[in-house]
């Protein structure tokens, strides 16, 4: 985690050091006024606008020690939406109190706060809805879960429904504990949660929480573009229901690791494609669609069914082709806890 860090006082800074002292794991920076300059502190540059913004940019999470004032005003102009934006806290001078400010659920403030309120005996200052009536945060147990939120605006529907009612989830995977209080189990309704990779709306108004459980297997002809890899990848999605959201591997034979189309096509959807050896193929155990000709270029007889494979549960796309392209999809064995 990258967090940013600011004193404004020199008492400040001694409540600054108290909490780097929480995260020496992560990559921690420290910043002061400069007529408070000592070591372990980099100086706040003036005019501060841009310095503010570029932290913001590229910070896990920014912690104020001064007033919430200071702290408002310094994140105001950079505040985009709740996907994107830091984890923001405020913890006064003396430690006293520690207020997440901005994305508590998705950036994990709420979290944060906590851990530093434990740290220095402090009082969490918590003012999100859910939490406070000790009811389900759907988006902070995504975030905390690795499930893609499909829509953001579902998060506000749900959020807000479930503060007067129990909402409805619809889940595709063996659910390992008690629901979290808030949440029932049933597939329709006005508002609900469904946890899917798959491309469908039982309530509604559904919010889609998707894991990223998917491993696509490629198999192409030499110098194929990267506009016909997609092309079979969105088919071979499209016919099956499936998310592409819900993707977490690219594989392929290591005949195609140098293959520019397969190579653009991974770099645009921004997954680092994995290849395996012919031997490492062949060792794959399971039935799969046999080709001569690919037996006799790679020396094994099918390249997608068996890299879509390994590192998942099973296979649920079998071999399609399009274009000269082959496409198969696996997925990996999920169960869901609210513990």
């Amino acid at each position: 985690m990258n967090i940013a860090l600011f004193a404004y006082s020199r008492r400040g800074c001694r409540t600054a050091r108290a909490v780097m002292q929480l995260f020496m794991q992560h990559d921690i920076k420290a910043y002061t006024m400069e007529r408070f300059a000592e070591n372990g502190f980099d100086n706040i540059p003036r005019p501060s606008r841009t310095f503010y913004g570029e932290l913001f940019s590229r910070a896990d999470a920014m912690l104020f020690i001064g007033s919430c004032g200071i702290a408002v005003r310094e994140i105001a102009p950079h505040v985009r939406d709740k996907q994107t934006d830091p984890a923001v806290i405020c913890i006064d001078e003396l430690g006293r109190f520690v207020i997440p400010l901005l994305s508590g659920h998705i950036g994990g403030a709420n979290e944060m706060a906590l851990k530093i309120a434990t740290g220095l005996n402090a009082v969490p200052v918590i003012t999100t809805a859910t939490d406070i009536n000790n009811r389900f945060s759907v988006d902070a147990w995504a975030a905390a879960n690795g499930f893609v939120i499909d829509d953001i605006r579902g998060v506000k529907a749900v959020s807000s429904a479930i503060l007067e009612r129990d909402i409805p989830l619809c889940c595709d995977f063996a659910i390992t504990t008690i629901l979290p209080n808030g949440i029932v189990p049933g597939d329709s309704g006005d508002v609900g949660i469904c946890i899917s990779y798959n491309k469908k709306q039982p309530f509604k108004q559904t919010l889609r929480l998707i894991p990223k459980i998917l491993h696509i297997g490629i198999g192409c002809r030499r110098g194929i573009s990267d506009s016909a890899i997609r092309d079979a990848v969105n088919a071979a999605l499209a016919r099956n229901g499936l998310d592409i959201k819900a993707v977490k591997c690219i594989a392929s034979i290591d005949l195609k690791s140098d293959e520019e189309g397969l190579l653009k096509y991974c770099k645009d959807i921004g997954i680092e494609p994995v290849f395996y050896s012919s031997k490492e193929l062949t060792d794959v155990s399971g039935e799969f669609t046999p080709s001569a000709f690919v037996q006799s270029v790679t020396g094994v007889d099918n390249v997608c069914e068996r890299a879509a494979l390994i590192g998942a549960d099973k296979l649920i796309v079998k071999k399609t082709a399009l274009n000269g392209v082959t496409v198969a999809v696996a997925a990996e064995k999920t169960e869901v806890c609210f513990g």
